[in-house]
């Protein structure tokens, strides 16, 4: 009876082993191919991501005048250098914020918040185009710019468009 007993637990003991062993087994096939999964997303995310900052690396040097060589070559041809002649146009355009009439002696637009209105950011595109944008606080817009300098360094600017957009 003894030999009985060890036998059924030893029947039973191999069985519970090899449940077990196929229920852990099913177990890790399961967890290797979600990881197999999450793995291959991964990689088709950093993918999209890599793309994504392509684009937009590609867009921040499009228009911008520092990546321009043909408008850079137009200025030094003229004898300005590219490290100073940019800041001295930038500095011109923000100088003129300092005013005391009511109006802005670039901005097309008076200010209808009782503020001045007042240049904020500056974009030159080429040696030829500069985009703006202005605000008062309340109200702001944007310009796009003509500029040329002459022979003993005059800024003159000169408005090509504008518009003003409504608050919310």
């Amino acid at each position: 009876m003894k030999q009985r007993i060890f036998m059924y637990l030893f029947i039973f003991t191999l069985l519970l082993v090899i449940f077990q062993f196929v229920n852990s087994k099913n177990i890790i096939e399961d967890y290797d191919k979600k990881l197999t999964s999450y793995m291959e997303n991964n990689t088709q995310l950093k993918d999209s991501i890599r793309m994504i900052e392509d684009d937009i690396a590609s867009d921040l040097y499009t228009f911008r005048f520092d990546t321009n060589d043909d408008a850079m070559t137009y200025w030094e041809k003229r004898g300005f250098r590219i490290s100073e002649f940019v800041p001295l146009i930038k500095d011109g355009l923000i100088s003129l914020n300092e005013y005391d009439t009511e109006d802005h002696p670039l901005v097309p637009f008076a200010s209808m918040s009782g503020k001045k209105m007042r240049i904020d950011q500056i974009r030159m595109l080429n040696h030829k185009w500069i985009i703006i944008s202005f605000t008062d606080g309340t109200y702001w817009g944007e310009m796009l710019l003509g500029y040329d300098m002459d022979d003993k360094g005059n800024l003159t600017f000169k408005d090509i468009g504008n518009l003003l957009y409504q608050p919310r």
